[in-house]
C-alpha cells in the first residue's frame, strides 16, 4: 500500500491563490474517503493529487520518447541533414519578414 506524501510543503511560497470547483457527490465522497484513509484533510489530498497530475502532464509534454528505429533515424538526420528545399527556403524568408526577434 502506498503511503501518502504531502509534496506541497516543499514548495516555499505563501499560499495566496484560490481555486474553486464543483464536483459530483460521488467524486467528493471518494476524495473524502481517500483523504481520511491517508490521514489528511480533503484540500491537502486534492491539492497534492492535482499538483502531481499537473507535473506528470507537463513532464509528458516536455519529453519525447523514441523507439530505437526512430532514435537512429532522428540522430542520423541531425548528423547528416538534408539540403533545404525551395519550400523551406521560402518559409525562412517569410519568417524573417514577419517575425521580429529581440
Amino acid at each position: 500500500m502506498e503511503t501518502f506524501r504531502d509534496e506541497i510543503p516543499e514548495i516555499e511560497e505563501r499560499s495566496s491563490e484560490r481555486m474553486n470547483f464543483r464536483t459530483k457527490p460521488r467524486i467528493k465522497k471518494a476524495i473524502q474517503q481517500a483523504a481520511a484513509l491517508a490521514g489528511v484533510d480533503d484540500s491537502v489530498f486534492t491539492m497534492n493529487a492535482a499538483y502531481r497530475a499537473a507535473m506528470e502532464t507537463i513532464e509528458a509534454h516536455e519529453r519525447t520518447a523514441l523507439r530505437p528505429v526512430d532514435h537512429a533515424a532522428f540522430f542520423a538526420a541531425l548528423d547528416n541533414p538534408p539540403q533545404p528545399t525551395d519550400r523551406l527556403r521560402a518559409s525562412f524568408a517569410r519568417y524573417a519578414k514577419t517575425v521580429i526577434s529581440k
